[in-house]
């Protein structure tokens, strides 16, 4: 036969087949698509890094998507676990995170402490109004009985308000392109 051997030579490596670096994630720039991805990652990391290590509703609660603090805080955290323990990282990188991790666990207590939430209730952040401001509206608590279902259900809506901000951009930006 004059097939080649698959086995003859390394399989070519392409810059294509290489896992892209973690980067920072803009939560405001992202694309309806993007902002979909990143929740799901975000959220599959902040289920994780709860089990791992043992993490009370007093650290990371149950609706810590509902507050944007929250969100930057452990975006940040989940990205700075990624490249400490990318394999092209140095050893000691995953120790730095450690001691970085026990720092954002202070400013994450802060958070929950700030914004109220509860393991089986949420509220919106209180929100200081300034002078010449409106009064800032009054806060309700909301209770949920089901964490994950109401979490897709905020990521949809998160989505569909994406995509409709980005369908209006689109719209807009095709009648300015008109005669």
């Amino acid at each position: 036969m004059d097939e080649p051997d698959v086995f003859d030579s390394p399989p070519r490596v392409t810059s294509a087949d290489m896992p892209e670096p973690p980067h920072p994630v803009n939560w405001n720039l992202l694309t309806a698509h993007e902002l979909e991805q990143e929740w799901l990652a975000l959220n599959r990391w902040v289920d994780w890094l709860r089990r791992t290590y043992g993490l009370t509703v007093a650290v990371v609660p149950p609706f810590w998507h509902h507050h944007p603090e929250m969100v930057w805080e452990l975006s940040a955290l989940h990205l700075h676990w990624l490249g400490a323990y990318d394999p092209e990282q140095n050893a000691s990188a995953p120790l730095g995170w450690h001691r970085d991790f026990a720092d954002a666990r202070e400013r994450l207590r802060y958070w929950v402490t700030a914004c109220g939430t509860r393991g089986d209730r949420d509220r919106p952040t209180r929100q200081a109004a300034w002078p010449g401001e409106e009064p800032a509206p009054t806060i309700q608590d909301f209770t949920f009985t089901d964490r994950d279902t109401e979490f897709v259900e905020f990521v949809i809506a998160q989505v569909r308000k994406r995509q409709e901000a980005e369908d209006e951009f689109y719209a807009n930006l095709a009648e300015d392109e008109m005669p």
